[in-house]
């Protein structure tokens, strides 16, 4: 009983994988997903490292935290980017 439960589960996984549009959804999932993740983890490095720098030298805060927000906002537009490419992969 079990082992045709897992065939016919089986059938239902590969029957969704060869279907196109479930390739579209699961190439934007990736897209966009792998996009946040790297923009997140540099997000998160370049905060900390600025928090370090005005830790270390308080009278310098006003130039960090200018850079730093330049910095944050470049990072931010590869996740934009990647959501751009996931829309493009979902609706094209």
């Amino acid at each position: 009983m079990a082992v045709e439960e897992t065939k016919a589960a089986l059938e239902v996984v590969q029957g969704a994988l060869n279907n196109v549009a479930s390739a579209k959804a699961i190439g934007a999932a990736l897209s966009i997903g792998l996009g946040a993740i790297g923009s997140g983890i540099g997000i998160g490095i370049l905060a900390s490292k600025a928090m370090e720098a005005i830790g270390r030298n308080p009278e310098a805060e006003a130039k960090i935290k200018t850079n730093m927000i330049l910095a944050i906002a470049f990072t931010e537009a590869i996740a934009i980017y990647a959501l751009v490419v996931a829309l493009i992969i979902l609706f094209v």
